[in-house]
């Protein structure tokens, strides 16, 4: 998926239907005096509802629909005949989707399920038709209920993309080039800092046809929860990873520095982030020779917290052990 395809961010207006009228007839027909009252109600006005497609990665295909409008009711009619229900207007989203109230900026609900379907905009119901107001006491109400208004909201989609493995790092640690080794995803990949504007995803293949989702997040630096850099805009993606992989090149002055700078900005955006299982992946290590690889891990083990790999995804080293760990990690109960 190329960058300008990724849209993980929309806003519209959605309109339901309003209700149909209550229809006032009164029965007329020969041989049969004073029918009496006999309209029917009126047609439900149509929903607006987001449903959750497990095809969908992105939100590109809403990226020009700013309205939406569902069918308005049917008014009711003679025979007690009630009016047809407006046409309910479907706006399928990608899992992981936020709806928020764009006033309130309030989250209305999340889409986390293929299939899910709920009302963002409810249909106004139809008004009664007149036989329902019939007494002893007004056996010929010329009277009936109108339909209840529709209901217009203003309401912002925001995309959390939902992968099984998120790659944070610094930008040019090689994260781009990780995910277009081990999976089909061709992103954008350049020899200077913020090549990668938006989330990349990709599909690992592992073994006996297994498969698991990982996402190239653009590159964090100091500062990122306070909106330096890209800011905030691409933490919000990680919240919805199973597994934090932190990428971090063999030539930086200070692994161990710049993992707890990466670690400090999710803490900051996000403290839940923190409880995410972490596995550190030490790029670029074809540039190392076995004498230093053996000193850098000797320091290393001292040093890093969690498990940690040497990979080189030019060389194509390491990266059979990096996704034995990723699904085992993935898949241990």
């Amino acid at each position: 998926m190329t960058e300008g395809n990724f849209v993980d961010y929309v806003k519209m207006h959605v309109s339901s239907g309003k209700g149909g009228k209550g229809s006032t007839h009164l029965h007329r027909e020969k041989y049969i005096a004073k029918g009496g009252p006999d309209g029917g109600d009126g047609g439900r006005g149509g929903h607006v509802i987001l449903k959750g497609n497990s095809n969908l990665w992105t939100l590109l295909h809403l990226k020009f629909k700013r309205h939406i409008k569902a069918g308005h009711g049917a008014h009711g009619s003679s025979g007690r005949s009630t009016g047809a229900d407006g046409e309910d207007r479907y706006i399928d989203v990608p899992l992981g989707t936020v709806v928020r109230d764009t006033e309130t900026n309030e989250i209305l609900f999340e889409i986390t399920d293929d299939g899910e379907e709920r009302i963002v905009a409810e249909g106004g119901k139809g008004g009664r038709g007149n036989w329902h107001f019939k007494s002893s006491t007004n056996q010929t109400p010329r009277y009936a209920q109108p339909g209840i208004p529709l209901e217009e909201k203003d309401i912002t989609l925001e995309l959390k993309v939902l992968a099984d493995v998120g790659l944070v790092g610094f930008p040019n640690a090689g994260k781009s080039t990780l995910l277009s080794v081990i999976t089909s995803a061709k992103p954008k990949i350049a020899d200077y800092e913020f090549t990668t504007l938006k989330p990349n995803l990709g599909i690992v293949k592992y073994r006996d046809f297994q498969t698991f989702v990982m996402a190239d997040i653009p590159g964090i630096i100091e500062g990122a929860a306070e909106g330096k850099g890209l800011g905030y805009y691409f933490l919000r993606h990680i919240e919805r990873n199973s597994i934090l992989l932190f990428l971090i090149p063999a030539d930086a002055p200070d692994i161990k520095k710049q993992y707890d700078i990466l670690l400090d900005e999710l803490r900051r955006y996000n403290p839940e982030m923190l409880d995410k299982e972490r596995l550190i992946a030490i790029s670029k290590c074809d540039m190392l020779d076995d004498e230093l690889k053996a000193e850098l891990k000797t320091e290393l083990d001292n040093e890093l917290p969690i498990p940690y790999l040497f990979i080189s995804s030019v060389a194509q080293q390491g990266l059979t052990e990096l996704k034995d760990v990723l699904w085992k990690t993935l898949n241990d109960d």
